[in-house]
């Protein structure tokens, strides 16, 4: 696979068919998963070739639930033969012929009944060797996970052009919370400094300790680090769409971390406004998260 082709973001969400030689033909189907589960439904006859058809789909994918699903042909070489044995008919046909003639009954046998009854009709089935066909369902089944693996790549441009969407979004509230978040900090110490202003002629505290206090408090209360690091966080996810190979599951862990930093800041908040800003922060993280199960 190509760096072109390998930084090409891919869903989990697609479907593939291939008709093969002899009639084979493959369908594949796919999901979110956390990991690469290969789910293999082959004719009986076929089972052998598990392992092979397996390893098949690993090629074209490295996340998701993956189906694959092999059928025989209903015509030709490959497809089960009706077999009938007319002796066994005649000798039906006989015998009720007696039946008829010596109870003086009416014969109601027909070429269906005929049909239905033991040993005149029976299936069979081809005599497959596994080995043989190996090249042919192997051929058939890679061609339909690259159909599966194609789909998977236009779901993705989608998805991706979606990402993108969220994740300016999100950068835009951080902004809102970082110009919200310094005024009310600028509010809070003008407004302690007021009071402290006020109350100075009853204390007998040390100005300078009184100002420290009014410092540490209003530290407590800034989200600049918090800020900071969500912004790092959004660098990093932009960063990762753009990284080869599957990068689902630390687009998600990526998530995580912005979560944490959001509620750190959602629990400092004491003002309405930021407050508010903060719930669609999470909003849209959660929208987020959303479509991230469902890059490879």
């Amino acid at each position: 696979m190509s760096e072109t082709a390998a930084r090409v973001r891919r869903s989990m969400t697609g479907f593939g068919r291939a008709d093969g030689p002899l009639g084979l033909s493959a369908e594949v189907r796919s999901v979110n998963s956390r990991h690469l589960e290969v789910r293999v439904r082959l004719p009986r006859e076929l089972a052998a070739l598990e392992r092979d058809a397996r390893a098949a789909a690993a090629r074209f994918f490295e996340r998701g639930q993956v189906e694959i699903a092999v059928r025989l042909p209903q015509e030709g070489e490959l497809a089960p033969r009706l077999e009938l044995d007319l002796d066994a008919a005649r000798r039906y046909a006989r015998a009720a012929e007696e039946l008829t003639a010596g109870l003086q009954i009416p014969s109601e046998l027909t070429a269906a009944g005929l049909l239905s009854l033991p040993g005149v009709a029976r299936v069979r089935e081809p005599e497959l060797e596994a080995s043989a066909l190996a090249p042919a369902l192997l051929e058939t089944i890679a061609r339909a996970c690259a159909a599966a693996a194609e789909m998977r790549a236009r779901e993705g441009e989608s998805l991706l052009r979606e990402l993108r969407g969220r994740l300016a979004k999100i950068a835009t509230l951080v902004g809102q919370v970082e110009a919200r978040a310094g005024a009310v900090l600028a509010g809070l110490r003008e407004r302690l400094e007021k009071r402290l202003a006020a109350l100075a002629p009853e204390l007998e505290t040390d100005p300078a300790r009184l100002e420290q206090e009014v410092v540490l408090y209003v530290d407590r209360q800034d989200v600049t680090e918090e800020t900071v690091r969500l912004r790092s966080h959004l660098e990093q996810f932009d960063e990762t769409l753009e990284a080869a190979g599957a990068v689902g599951r630390k687009l998600e862990f990526v998530l995580q971390e912005m979560a944490r930093e959001t509620n750190t800041i959602g629990s400092k908040s004491a003002d309405a406004v930021l407050t508010r800003v903060v719930v669609e922060l999470k909003t849209e993280q959660e929208k987020l998260r959303e479509q991230v199960l469902n890059v490879e």
